[in-house]
């Protein structure tokens, strides 16, 4: 409990003891929003109006809105903060770019914000643009862009800002593989993390700064290696992995998690979450008392009127995008569950063999798709964005990492252990063959897997790739959850396909006996 949340009587009896200088803050925070301005499902996929009304969806520019107004009415001294990722995810983002994103940024009056790895999807000239239009400074500490004409001089490493009558020092952080996740270019050098936030932090401190927040897009994992490496860093606000903290289901930890005198935070992703953190310092800096929640953004939270019809409206071009044609299709490709379910098929094949063209220059052997994440066919003839986003509407993303040879066999039987129940884990494949035998019991069904024209070697890693839903275990997927070198935050799987289709038009369907079925 914060001294904001005492009563009166009870904050009389504290007066005597409280250090005339100790100071409270709230620090409010979203991470990995991702272009969800619209209302999303438990999927966090889009939501349907219906659906909304109804009560069924969450997140959304209007909620937050509202959810961001109100605690800054409950608290004596705020501040909003994100910790990076707000580029990609939906068509919002691909037609606004970072406009939108800009233009809601203001309006919920954020103070900071760190680079994300997909604020340089679309390279230094886009992310400049955005911060030239935000009223906000963006930060990143642990990277080089001096040898960058759009980023250098503009882009800070830290900065101070003051919130009732104190200095607070905020910092940036990236992820150092920056260069393999998304187009920075060829003139920003990323950096170790430990080294760039600790001479941030001795730079802040000399200027007289003992209140110091980092906004860390490196992950749940290195924001406590930041933590426990680094002296002077108050509070680490996360994001990149995505991660919930608190006492919900689904949470990797507690809110805040403390390591040493450091509270780390992180608020999901999609802007489920409002991250809500009360910290109490005392006059030299050090914190006494830190407590909160991610808050969820369900239908108990009222949308804000203006905010909501400001995205209706933003959503009207979106039509036309929808509509937009993108390639050409020499046939119907074929993209029924009734079979797609059940044996190799032609979208199957389309959808993986695009995946494992996007990544196959990172060392991926192979892709998986799994069934249940195609949800139409295409017809012969012109083929639009449209209906792109009918087969895969679940804005999954491409999903990159290691297994072996025996955990790849392990995921092929999962995926055919339930065919004749027509499961969506049936497994669409690219840079592999297998047979499967349907008369024999499920977890003995495959054989003769081969990668790249050889035979599986049970031991050997292989790069994957798959869509996100997957890799973190959905259709009985569990064993690539502990998968190495796993990145889960690739572009959309959506976007990928077309992108395929565009390069391959008119585009053949084909199916070419890559999985071989038994029955």
């Amino acid at each position: 409990m914060t001294s904001r949340m005492l009563t009166s009587a009870a904050a009389i009896s504290l007066l005597g003891t409280m250090a005339a200088a100790d100071y409270s803050l709230t620090i409010l925070h979203t991470n990995d929003f991702h272009a969800r301005f619209e209302p999303i499902s438990k999927y966090n996929s889009g939501c349907s109006a219906e659906d909304n009304d109804a009560g069924e969806c969450f997140g959304g520019s209007a909620r937050l809105a509202t959810a961001i107004a109100d605690a800054k009415a409950r608290s004596n001294n705020a501040i909003l903060v994100d910790g990076g990722d707000q580029f990609q995810g939906t068509l919002f983002y691909t037609y606004y770019k970072g406009a939108l994103t800009a233009e809601m940024m203001n309006k919920m009056g954020y103070d900071a914000m760190t680079v994300g790895n997909h604020e340089f999807d679309d390279g230094p000239e886009v992310l400049r643009g955005f911060m030239d239009s935000v009223d906000f400074p963006v930060l990143m500490s642990n990277a080089d862009v001096s040898g960058e004409a759009q980023l250098a001089d503009v882009l800070m490493k830290s900065t101070v800002i003051e919130r009732g009558g104190e200095k607070l020092g905020l910092i940036g952080l990236t992820p150092q593989n920056t260069d393999e996740l998304a187009s920075p270019g060829p003139n920003v050098i990323f950096t170790d993390p430990v080294d760039a936030v600790q001479g941030e932090v001795d730079k802040l401190t000399a200027e007289g700064v003992n209140k110091i927040i980092v906004l860390s897009h490196s992950g749940y994992g290195i924001d406590q290696r930041v933590a426990e490496e680094t002296t002077g860093v108050d509070i680490i606000v996360g994001g990149h992995t995505n991660t919930l903290l608190g006492e919900m289901d689904g949470a990797e930890g507690p809110y805040p998690t403390m390591v040493g005198e450091t509270a780390i935070v992180s608020a999901y992703a999609y802007g489920k979450f409002l991250g809500e953190l009360n910290v109490t310092f005392d006059d030299e800096g050090k914190i006494t008392e830190a407590a909160g929640a991610p808050l969820i953004m369900d239908a108990a939270v009222t949308e804000d009127e203006g905010t909501k019809a400001r995205i209706a409206e933003a959503a009207v071009p979106l039509d036309e995008v929808r509509n937009k044609v993108v390639a050409e299709a020499a046939d119907n490709i074929e993209g029924d569950r009734s079979v797609c379910r059940a044996m190799e098929c032609p979208m199957g094949n389309l959808v993986a063999d695009a995946m494992l063209d996007r990544v196959k220059d990172q060392g991926i052997d192979v892709a998986i798709a799994n069934s249940g994440g195609l949800r139409a066919s295409i017809d012969a003839g012109e083929v639009t964005m449209g209906e792109v986003l009918t087969v895969l509407p679940f804005q999954n993303t491409l999903s990159t990492f290691q297994i072996t040879g025996a955990t790849l066999v392990e995921a092929l039987e999962n995926g055919v252990s339930q065919v004749e129940e027509g499961a969506g884990r049936f497994p669409q494949v690219s840079g592999l063959t297998f047979t499967a035998d349907l008369t024999a019991e499920p977890g003995s069904r495959i054989s003769d897997v081969m990668v790249g024209g050889e035979a599986i070697d049970a031991d050997k890693l292989y790069g994957v790739v798959s869509n996100d839903y997957v890799r973190n275990g959905g259709d009985g997927y569990k064993m690539f959850t502990t998968a190495q070198n796993a990145y889960d935050f690739g572009p959309d799987l959506a976007d990928v396909t077309a992108e395929y289709l565009v390069e391959h038009a008119p585009y053949q369907p084909y199916t070419d006996g890559r999985i071989t079925i038994n029955k």
